[in-house]
């Protein structure tokens, strides 16, 4: 078989153009020290769908902090649990299984009170606080960003 290009033989090309056809990739690069190779597909990757209820179109960084700061201020008298990373909200361990907590539930410090899905793992997120939960601020199944408010227990 002849050599396209240094190791590359035209059957392993074709094999890779398959590749990137089968999984609607839009492009792969192969390199080799200071030889590379781009083999573009023809389709692109369309944008992950987002359910309507989720996108947000903020004017600008500074508009959208200080309208968030501002509705928590006027709705939030207890402790903000936040997000401590960025990933997808679980309230329930499963989706048969009953949340960890709903509104008006007890908790103690050191209560699962959601699973925070990052990265493929399942990261059960326990309470800092004593009290009662107020409000969840987030539905499940919502993707969550780091520090972002997730519930208010007084």
């Amino acid at each position: 078989m002849e050599k396209i290009y240094g190791q590359i033989d035209l059957e392993t090309i074709e094999k890779l153009a398959d590749i990137i056809n089968k999984k609607e990739l839009s492009e792969l690069t192969i390199a080799n020290g200071e030889k590379s190779i781009t083999l573009k597909g023809r389709k692109c990757i369309p944008p992950m769908a987002v359910p309507a209820a989720q996108v947000q179109v903020p004017v600008s960084v500074e508009s959208t902090l200080s309208a968030s700061e501002a509705l928590m201020a006027e709705e939030v008298s207890g402790k903000v649990v936040r997000s401590p990373i960025v990933g997808t909200f679980y309230s329930a361990p499963s989706p048969d299984k009953p949340p960890f907590v709903k509104t008006g539930d007890e908790v103690k410090k050191g209560d699962v009170i959601m699973i925070i899905e990052s990265m493929k793992l399942m990261n059960e997120i326990q309470s800092e606080y004593d009290g009662t939960v107020e409000q969840i601020l987030v539905s499940d199944g919502q993707a969550v960003e780091f520090d972002q408010p997730i519930m208010v227990i007084k």
